[in-house]
């Protein structure tokens, strides 16, 4: 682990205590990881309570509304944190970048914003805090910023996050992700090996490469496929998944690797968005609905009995309900295992917003949420239940939130399955006969 390091200098006089908090995407529990490792390096110490701390950080997530309505919540709270002590509120990530400025109004109550290229000068900005009392800031975009040199402090679980990439070139009109994480740039192909080796030297069995766009990755020649064959590879590694891939240029070499190597699983996220060619082209996706249900019927081809998963955003401005159907018959075709549904909101600095009126009625988007999430549910039960009676290799996470004498844990295609819970362990692996099924879990029993 000698390439990772800190490169962090400043540091308070006193040691001081934080609180970190997460929100949003997988990407941001990476980034805060980074955080805490660059913090623990700077010598603050970390507490498991706000009410404790001396610094709460809020790393943070533009993508959809519910996060900021969370944070601006969130934020309040603290407020009345601060009024009654001394206390130092950060806000990072996504929203600090997106926002910037509005987020210093004194109401608030925050005294440093950082965005996704800036924690490595949060000992820096909090230390000036401390001296003058002054906000501080740090919202620069990086053409070069990989953090590649900074070994994440990980808590417990049993998967282990490695973003491969920072930045997306794709400028989805919906999203802000380019404006808030800037352009694409992908960590060398070693950086990403020696993270993974380090990985399994402290337990881990199972990682989960990271990329607003993981197909698109390229180092000094070597593409995604490259890099998932060499992380699988790697001795003590049993699970590689990824996250998250695009429509647009999906390279057969990667399909391969995913349905000849035992270790990368086969389960792939394929984002659809939507199924109407007119609202995909307002999206800037760069395909077609025929193009996508060719991708998918093409991936079901090569590697037989794949898990597909997706994302759909209802509501798109100026979106009729017949387009929107056009959504839902692609669902029906693809059949996909499991789908996140989205109502569309506006977000700052996007060109939907700055092109386009939110035009669909709030009860024409519920309808719509409504309707996709009664479809999936049902086409997600019946692919459940071609489970039954299988027996599965399932990788131990935690005891279930339903019971304690349940242990719950996830099967090669990542569906949650749920078991009687023994002298397992999370990070086991062991074989469970699917006994039961439903939209969102398998049921079954250890053999």
């Amino acid at each position: 682990m000698s390439q990772f390091k800190s490169e962090t200098k400043e540091s308070t006089a006193t040691k001081h205590s934080f609180f970190l908090e997460t929100y949003g995407c997988q990407m941001n529990e990476y980034d805060s990881e980074l955080v805490r490792s660059i913090m623990l390096d700077g010598s603050f110490e970390e507490v498991a309570d706000p009410e404790r701390a001396d610094i709460v950080l809020l790393n943070t997530c533009a993508v959809r509304e519910h996060a900021h309505n969370r944070i601006y919540g969130r934020l309040q709270m603290l407020g009345h944190i601060k009024k009654r002590r001394d206390l130092v509120i950060g806000v990072l990530g996504c929203m600090a970048q997106n926002l910037k400025m509005e987020l210093l109004d004194n109401n608030l109550h925050v005294d440093v914003i950082a965005g996704p290229d800036s924690y490595r000068n949060l000992p820096r900005l909090i230390g000036e805090v401390f001296d003058d009392g002054h906000q501080a800031l740090s919202i620069d975009l990086s053409e070069f910023e990989l953090y590649d040199d900074i070994y994440p402090a990980r808590k417990e679980g049993v998967n282990a996050w490695i973003a491969v990439m920072r930045g997306c070139d794709n400028f989805c009109t919906f999203c802000v992700v380019p404006y808030t994480r800037g352009r694409e740039r992908s960590r060398p192909l070693a950086s990403i090996v020696e993270e993974t080796r380090a990985l399994v030297s402290e337990g881990y069995s199972q990682v989960t490469l990271l990329g607003q766009n993981v197909n698109s990755y390229e180092h000094e020649g070597m593409k995604f496929a490259d890099l998932m064959r060499a992380v699988a590879d790697i001795s003590g590694i049993r699970r590689v998944r990824f996250t998250s891939p695009h429509p647009k240029d999906f390279p057969n070499d990667m399909l391969e690797v995913v349905r000849t190597h035992p270790r990368v699983c086969k389960h792939i996220h394929l984002p659809l968005q939507a199924g109407n060619d007119r609202i995909l082209k307002m999206m800037r996706r760069l395909h077609t609905g025929g193009d996508f249900v060719a991708l998918a019927d093409h991936v079901r081809r090569t590697i037989p009995g794949v898990v597909l998963t997706t994302d759909v955003i209802v509501g798109f401005p100026t979106e009729t309900r017949e387009e929107f159907m056009d959504t839902a018959r692609v669902m029906e075709w693809v059949g996909f295992d499991s789908a996140f549904i989205f109502v569309y909101s506006e977000r700052k600095g996007t060109v939907a917003r700055r092109r386009w009126k939110d035009d669909v009625p709030p009860a024409e988007k519920s309808y719509r949420s409504v309707y996709l999430n009664d479809l999936q549910k049902e086409i997600s039960r019946k692919r459940n239940e071609a489970h039954i009676g299988e027996v599965q290799e399932i990788l131990v996470e935690a005891p279930s939130k339903k019971s304690d004498s349940d242990w719950f844990g996830r099967n090669d295609g990542n569906k949650m399955v749920i078991f009687r819970r023994t002298d397992q362990k999370p990070g086991d692996y062991i074989n469970v006969k699917i006994t039961a099924a439903s939209a969102n879990t398998l049921k079954g029993e250890v053999v």
